[in-house]
């Protein structure tokens, strides 16, 4: 786990921005992470599920990236406007042939800012918290039920664009492997790396905790799972699951953010991962992937949908 937070947030991958040769090394470093967990491929060419974007040159030649609707859109621009972008996706099949045409999705966001402006000298924003914490988490996740298959079919989808407007996501949902409509859960996982200064080392809190009965199924489980404990901060909208609950998936996201003050800023280093915290942080998200695809389907409270 250590080694693959490494690699993600390593400065070679010059901050993983959208579109770049680092965003698509990190694809594909997670893309043999999930072939040697031994997850059935979900993309369209493997695990990669492409989407195509379009690459604006302004002056001074800085560029402005944009998600684009169609491969029509992508094949009508002229080569030098052309960009490719790429979700990571696989499954695991269920264990009991009951619920195998049900899904549970399970995301986190790889890419990040990319290259900025200096600070104190540093340029490069690695991003280990935001989103590679996530991303190990994910891995470690599938690599434990692609050994011990839960009850439901579980899709592992590593977005690419978070930080753009949810762009792989939204490909994602216009372009999904899987049936939406049986998809019964949605959880992501963002900014796991440290510890909530509110909470315990270990202890996750879930966004929209509220809004459905997944939060209390993982509390009933026993997990360290809690409620937001900064709603006004809007941490329900602001990530992957959103998109999801928008088209009515009961989605939330687990995260420890205690609003460190590195957070989209060079400073975010693997130096400043805590990785007690870390490892006890995905044994829980294990058990709340466990609890989702073993249980009952989660429900929206009365109000609870966005």
């Amino acid at each position: 786990m250590r080694a693959l937070v490494e690699v993600l947030a390593a400065d070679s991958l010059q901050g993983r921005r959208v579109g770049s040769e680092g965003a698509r090394k990190a694809a594909r470093i997670i893309a043999a992470q999930f072939e040697f967990a031994g997850l059935e491929a979900a993309g369209d060419s493997g695990f990669f599920q492409h989407l195509p974007l379009r690459i604006a040159t302004r002056p001074g030649g800085r560029t402005r990236i944009s998600a684009l609707d169609s491969w029509a859109a992508f094949d009508s621009l002229a080569e030098a406007e052309r960009g490719i972008e790429t979700n990571v996706v696989g499954i695991v099949r269920a264990s009991d042939p009951d619920f195998a045409g049900e899904y549970v999705l399970i995301t986190a966001h790889f890419d990040h800012l990319g290259i900025g402006r200096p600070i104190d000298g540093d340029s490069i924003f690695n991003g280990a918290d935001d989103d590679v914490s996530g991303v190990a988490a994910l891995v470690e996740i599938a690599r434990d039920l692609s050994a011990d298959p839960a009850k439901r079919s579980v899709v592992f989808a590593a977005m690419a664009g978070e930080e753009v407007g949810l762009i792989g996501t939204r490909w994602y949902l216009a372009h999904s492997p899987v049936s939406l409509n049986a998809t019964v859960a949605a959880l992501n996982l963002e900014m796991i790396g440290r510890p909530d200064t509110a909470l315990a080392s270990g202890h996750l809190w879930l966004t929209g905790f509220e809004r459905s009965t997944m939060g209390e199924e993982l509390v009933a489980a026993r997990l360290p799972v809690h409620p937001d404990p900064r709603p006004r901060q809007h941490f329900y909208e602001r990530s992957d699951n959103i998109a999801f609950a928008r088209i009515g998936i009961p989605a939330h996201t687990l995260s420890s953010f205690g609003l460190h003050h590195d957070y989209h800023s060079p400073d975010d280093e693997v130096e400043r991962i805590d990785f007690d915290h870390l490892e006890a942080a995905i044994e829980a998200s294990i058990g709340a992937v466990r609890t989702i695809a073993d249980g009952p389907r989660p429900a929206w409270k009365p109000g609870g949908r966005p």
